[in-house]
């Protein structure tokens, strides 16, 4: 292949319409050098038998945001390229079969309005003149989207390449990738091989962008990146000609796990079925090319029996193909995007969940841009490849998870669902002793948290509803106890790392917003920055000594935020450790949590001996501790950190202490409830990195005058200069029977004006808290508090009440007393 040049600004690996689109992309932004390497054919892997399905909706604003461009882009690849893409934009119905359905579907319509897509509510009359030929037995409401489309799986692809090869992209077809050269966090260069084996060289390279679709995983652990991604049988039928047929809509009946798409005068058949099959579990065969999988009719026959009443012009037309083709899913049901946390220039867009051809568009140009200019375009933690935990790599994990997550693009997404497949493999020290008492487990970042408690004659499961679930009450009996008493929660997952070094102090006051130069025990709430002042971390962050910090962070974000650590480290002389593991931590707050500590431990616990935001080695029964003064439920409270060795023996000895005190265990979803009423930021949906930390009203962690520089103090410093030019606003709901999640849309004086980042139902306050972004620039706040505010739940309007202060104890009293 004496074509293939020796060096290249970036190769890519793969050639389906993910790998086209990133080449396509980068080229568009004029970079120069850019190589596609596939292995056989351009699309012969997943790509060529996609169904083609392209919606504009998605579960996030900017999820939606990249389908609405791939959507756009489609439209116009044609023309730019003269490759027929087959794009139309027929629209899309999506039915509901049952109550619980209808509400979901429902909220979804709201949120689209808030997102910007068109969207409309549609009586079952209007459904039948859509689409005639649907039986309308048991649909309980639907809604209709105008401009979703349809296209051409595989010419949409060889449009982006063509585009990317007239703006000078080099693809190469039956190019195998045999091997990835490093230097250390670096990668240096790609081994290939011909086809036929006959040639082989390495191109060097500043950076790899992994696009290898199923095999994303083989490719990652070539360059020591964890990709995890599962293939799975998909299937889908194609019928005979149908006399008469004209274009429809898309049709999604998602109770019975089934798509139809018209196409040619055929009907394409499609499904999602609740326990799918993985494939290729010994790895996927070296001439695989353009295959499908064996049928497997007895697998697809109750989707098909349902599809022939629902349909009944099924049961006449013949069926043309029975086709089941592999594709790649991964543990959470979102894809992959981003600089895998291993490495810093291995970049990653793999395993597209069966949305790929949708996603394709939206994804190349964002991971584009983001190679482009170093920094995300905009909050992408939904995919981030840093959310993925080393161990999800697994490959019993993979497999187990992933006959569930095929699924999950049609199950019922209700609030709080859990997963169900491949739990139990990260376990806190203290897992048994809250199973001995009742505790029902979630799944976050592969551990198992008490998420709430059971009585003792209560079922020990989730009844899954949009209304008040089965553990509400529950929850607000725990909520009380941290409010009025005292309580006892777990969380042992959270993230924990050890910065430690000569130059702790001075890297820690670089990476981050707050002032470290701190005394010895002292706790410092802040941000980690990017240059724009967006949020890439929230954090905890205690001095242990001269040279050493401990950094806590979300569970789902240890990674992320050690590999951001990791990234901005330079020359300072440090050393940045996963702790996790090593501790456990339980969360004593309550009014009466004091009183209790004091009961077991000899070591002083009032404000003078331990104030607010102060750490303390301590001794608790027989064992030592170290006792944190934080809180993220808005009460007096201590987080207690037991070496792991001794955390059984320390919950047992705060457990027959508390009996007195009448000490209840709480879960994490009564955490959730009461951090929203006292205004707590979440990380990762109320903060991220493109919330502009003062906008998010958390410029008081931010020490803009602390004598050295950090990352986005410039921006800090503008926007403090400038006033914010959003305000993150408490709201509730002025009825207490609505429930809140997130992405509410919120009406200002009549005018959608954004959406909620976050709700629960507030248990002291009485009624639904939410929080929200409202745009502000060059606003006073109080003109900004003076509108009258409303929240689109379901379709229904709600007024609320809003703060820019925590309506639950403003001045922070209860947690200083």
């Amino acid at each position: 292949m004496s074509d293939l040049p020796n060096k290249a600004r970036v190769v890519i690996i793969g050639g389906g319409v993910i790998g086209c689109s990133v080449a396509y992309h980068l080229t568009k932004l004029g970079w120069e050098d850019v190589v596609l390497l596939e292995r056989k054919q351009l699309t012969s892997g997943t790509t060529w038998h996609a169904a083609g399905l392209i919606a504009q909706l998605r579960a996030t604003k900017n999820m939606t945001k990249l389908a609405k461009y791939s959507q756009e882009l489609y439209g116009t690849l044609e023309e730019e390229t003269g490759v027929a893409t087959g794009f139309k934009r027929c629209g899309s119905i999506t039915v509901a079969l049952t109550e619980e359905r209808k509400e979901e579907i429902y909220r979804q319509a709201a949120m689209a309005r808030a997102f910007g897509v068109e969207v409309e509510e549609i009586s079952n009359t209007r459904v039948q003149e859509l689409y005639p030929h649907i039986n309308l037995e048991g649909v309980k409401g639907a809604v209709y989207l105008p401009k979703d489309g349809q296209g051409d799986p595989a010419n949409i692809a060889l449009a982006l390449a063509k585009g990317a090869r007239q703006r000078g992209a080099l693809i190469k077809e039956r190019i195998k990738v045999t091997g990835v050269a490093k230097e250390g966090r670096k990668v240096v260069g790609v081994d290939w091989q011909s086809d036929d084996g006959s040639q082989s060289g390495q191109i060097a390279c500043d950076m790899v962008v992994n696009c290898a679709g199923m095999w994303g995983q083989a490719v990652g652990k070539m360059a020591g990146a964890n990709v995890p991604l599962q293939a799975c049988e998909h299937f889908y039928i194609v019928t005979e000609n149908i006399d008469g047929l004209t274009q429809l809509p898309v049709l999604r009946v998602p109770d019975e796990y089934a798509y139809y798409k018209e196409d040619a005068g055929k009907i394409l058949l499609g499904a999602f079925e609740p326990e799918a099959k993985p494939w290729a579990m010994d790895g996927i065969p070296n001439d695989f090319e353009f295959d499908q999988l064996p049928e497997d009719f007895d697998h697809f026959e109750p989707i098909l029996e349902k599809a022939v009443e629902r349909l009944p012009l099924l049961a006449e037309a013949g069926i043309h193909t029975f086709f089941n083709g592999p594709e790649s899913f991964t543990p959470d049901d979102a894809y992959h995007l981003g600089l895998a946390p291993e490495l810093d220039n291995f970049w990653v867009a793999a395993g597209f969940n069966s949305i790929g051809i949708q996603s394709a568009g939206g994804a190349g140009m964002a991971l584009a841009e983001w190679m482009d200019s170093g920094a995300k375009p905009f909050d992408l933690g939904d995919v981030d490849i840093s959310r993925m935990q080393p161990f999800q790599g697994n490959k019993k994990y993979l497999y187990e998870r992933s006959k569930e997550t095929l699924g999950l693009l049609f199950k019922d997404h209700f609030p709080y669902k859990q997963k169900e497949t491949a739990r139990g493999v990260r376990r806190s020290p203290l897992h048994h002793h809250l199973l001995e008492q009742g505790a029902v487990m979630g799944e976050f970042a592969g551990w198992e948290r008490a998420n709430w408690f059971a009585n003792p004659e209560q079922e020990r499961e989730y009844h899954y509803t949009w209304k008040r679930q089965n553990w509400f009450e529950n929850s607000a009996a725990e909520h009380r106890a941290i409010r009025e008493n005292v309580g006892l929660y777990d969380m042992s997952s959270f993230g924990k790392i050890r910065v430690e070094g000569p130059e702790a102090e001075a890297f820690m006051n670089y990476i981050g917003g707050g002032d470290y130069s701190v005394p010895v025990g002292k706790i410092v709430y802040t941000q980690f920055l990017n240059h724009t002042g967006g949020i890439e971390a929230d954090v905890t962050v205690t001095r242990l000594s001269e040279t050493a910090y401990l950094v806590v962070t979300p569970a789902a974000t240890r990674l992320a935020d050690q590999t951001w650590m990791m990234r901005n480290k330079g020359a300072f002389n440090v050393v940045i450790t996963d702790v996790t593991a090593g501790e456990a931590v339980m969360a004593i707050m309550g009014p009466n949590s004091r009183k209790l500590l004091e009961k077991v431990s000899p070591n002083n616990f009032t404000n003078a001996g331990n104030p607010f935001g102060t750490a303390q080695e301590i001794e608790i029964g027989m064992g030592l501790a170290r006792a944190h003064r934080v809180t993220y439920v808005g009460e007096l409270g201590w987080e207690i950190y037991a070496s792991t060795d001794m955390a059984g023996h320390v919950f047992e000895t705060l457990m027959e202490a508390g009996q007195d005190l009448d000490l209840k265990l709480c879960g994490l979803h009564m955490m959730d409830s009461a951090r929203i009423e006292k205004g707590y930021r979440h990380f990762g949906h109320d903060i991220t990195c493109e919330d502009h930390v003062v906008d998010a009203g958390l410029g008081f962690a931010v020490k803009v005058d602390k004598g050295s520089d950090f990352i986005g103090r410039a921006a800090v410093a503008a926007r403090k200069e400038s006033g914010p030019q959003n305000r993150l606003l408490q709201f509730k709901l002025t009825d207490p029977e609505p429930l809140l999640y997130h992405n509410e849309p919120i009406l200002r004086d009549g005018e959608v004006v954004g959406y909620l980042t976050s709700g629960n139902y507030g248990h002291t306050l009485g009624a639904a808290i939410g929080l929200g972004y409202v745009p502000c620039a060059g606003e006073k706040a109080a003109d900004v508090l003076a509108s009258t505010y409303e929240l689109d739940v379901m379709g229904t309007r709600v007024a609320a009440e809003v703060s820019l202060k925590p309506m639950y104890d403003p001045k922070s009293e209860r947690v200083k007393v």
